[in-house]
């Protein structure tokens, strides 16, 4: 293509387009993580999904829905309720792309099981690389995934909505979910005066023969435009989870009444709304009062895919900031050659290559956890503690690689703006950081004897390793003192990095080494570079982050 004039000047010195490329090829890190996780054989699969997404057409849909964001028709011309959500077609063209991947329910089989090893390693490879193109649309593919280990515990609604749930196929039209090719579902458990204290939540359920009519509000209530949702309702005895869709059963619109879109500082292109329930129609799923210990069963699955989301963010950032660096030259050299840029790239690199790690080891975790006592402890114990270094890592992550793009990196032409404003999300949704930890100490206490095995595996896993040996002691410690609460936020990051450091050393002893060095051994400045690695090792890392 020719270069680009001016009248004044000629467009050189910058860096093309960071696409059509394959993000399965070109990550080494991912291909090892899968590979150590049970999902060598899927390798010709990932590449393909990896060629399709990274391709110049799926970066333009993410442009475009995050540009067009979602409207709300609330009446129609003749002043009847419509209650729609209007997309860009880019967006539903994500969805599709999704759905077609199998993203909202791979990890299941035909009845609702759990399909088995290594489909939640898979599925976690593409749900990576998607989110690195666009991150918004994931949404409601997370939660129509999660949203079946809740109606596991209702076999009749689980039995009728699977063969629908379980499709490959996209299906944006407004009509019964009985009726479409395939179907997403969403959540609403948040109220105004509750937020994270779902048990302060208002809104009441009154049986109504087979049924329920629902009435109150939501304060967020995400995808609105999904065809059922799972929501917290107070019933007689107590607080209770309810499967409700778009549709009564005799075809008409259910009482569901969105008051208006969420103006949020990213997820631009996915749509959150505030609703209120005028009676709606609602079908139990469950036990009366014990809808928090339904919902959970979905809320553990969408933290594990904003641990995924988070960490395929920090890899498209790291990416797109190697990619820049390697074309931009300054002062006579490359970017990408300059002593403290290199400083900079490798630690990033660093710290991707040991999320990847951490989050497919948890993944695998996943896969084993129904035939597996230690692997389910290790989730149970895990999931949130790496929910809350991955997400919370995030923003600072990828307002590093930003910088190394410079105004470029800052501009909403680029994705990394797009990024970074996504990024915080995942460590609010799903339960903040504090509840995170909240949910370590919690864990805990009802299997000390399992987190003292995991604990003592991780030890094992890391030993010799530089810091790993106080690291389980510190957090030891850390969580038998009666004052746990105050000090948790530090013992959790501890637990994540230790997690991590074990995790990768299963894959790259020696980038387990750098890592446990420059983040157990206390020897890890404040900011990327802040570390001293060899020669060698700065170029290994930045090889196998983008190959070139």
């Amino acid at each position: 293509m020719a270069k680009a004039s001016f009248a004044t000047h000629e467009v050189l010195n910058q860096s093309p387009p960071f696409v059509d490329v394959d993000l399965f090829a070109l990550d080494t890190a991912l291909r090892e993580a899968v590979a150590a996780n049970g999902g060598a054989a899927a390798a010709k699969e990932l590449a393909q999904f990896g060629r399709h997404w990274g391709s110049a057409a799926m970066a333009e849909r993410g442009r475009l829905a995050n540009e067009n964001t979602p409207k709300l028709r609330t009446f129609d011309s003749r002043g009847n309720r419509r209650d729609q959500v209007e997309f860009h077609p880019a967006y539903h063209e994500l969805m599709a792309h999704s759905a077609h991947a199998g993203l909202h329910n791979s990890t299941w089989g035909a009845d609702g099981r759990p399909a088995g090893a290594p489909a939640e390693v898979l599925r976690a490879a593409k749900f990576y690389m998607a989110a690195g193109v666009e991150t918004g649309h994931l949404c409601p593919i997370t939660m129509t995934r999660a949203s079946v280990a809740a109606l596991a515990v209702q076999p009749d609604i689980l039995k009728k909505t699977m063969p629908v749930i379980g499709t490959r196929a996209y299906d944006p039209a407004f009509a019964p979910w009985s009726s479409k090719r395939g179907m997403t579902l969403g959540m609403g458990m948040t109220e105004k005066q509750g937020g994270t204290d779902v048990r302060s939540n208002m809104t009441r359920a009154e049986r109504d023969g087979g049924a329920y009519r629902i009435t109150g509000h939501k304060w967020f209530m995400s995808a609105p435009m999904c065809d059922a949702f799972l929501v917290l309702a107070q019933a007689d005895q107590g607080l209770s989870c309810f499967f409700m869709p778009r549709f009564r059963t005799d075809g008409s619109v259910n009482a569901i009444q969105f008051q208006r879109l969420k103006d949020k500082l990213g997820n631009r292109s996915n749509a959150s709304s505030e609703v209120e329930f005028v009676g709606a129609y609602g079908e139990l799923v469950g036990e009366e009062g014990k809808g928090i210990r339904t919902i959970i069963q979905m809320v553990q699955l969408t933290r594990q895919d904003c641990a995924i989301a988070s960490v395929g963010l920090m890899r498209s950032g790291l990416a797109h900031a190697l990619h820049h660096t390697r074309y931009r030259s300054v002062f006579q050299k490359h970017l990408s050659d300059q002593p403290l840029m290199r400083a900079v790239l490798s630690d990033m690199a660093l710290h991707v290559e040991a999320s990847i790690a951490l989050v497919m080891r948890l993944c695998r975790a996943f896969d084993h956890a129904p035939v597996s006592a230690d692997e389910a402890a290790y989730m149970r114990l895990l999931t949130p503690a790496i929910k809350y270094w991955t997400c919370k890592s995030a923003p600072g992550f990828l307002y590093e690689a930003m910088e190394c793009l410079g105004g470029n990196g800052y501009v909403e032409e680029g994705i990394l703006a797009r990024h970074y404003r996504e990024s915080p999300v995942n460590a609010i949704w799903e339960g903040s950081g504090n509840v995170m930890c909240l949910d370590v100490l919690r864990a805990l206490s009802r299997e000390a004897e399992a987190a003292a095995e995991i604990l003592k595996s991780l030890a094992q896993e890391t030993k010799g390793l530089p810091g790993a040996g106080e690291a389980v002691n510190q957090i030891g410690q850390a969580f038998r003192r009666g004052d746990a609460e105050g000090i948790a936020r530090l013992a959790v990051e501890k637990l994540a990095l230790l997690a991590a450091t074990a995790a990768l050393n299963a894959i790259s002893p020696r980038h387990a080494e750098l890592f446990a060095n420059t983040r157990l051994a206390g020897n890890h400045g404040g900011m990327y570079g802040a570390v001293e690695l060899a020669p060698d090792d700065i170029g290994r890392l930045l090889d196998r982050a983008l190959p070139a």
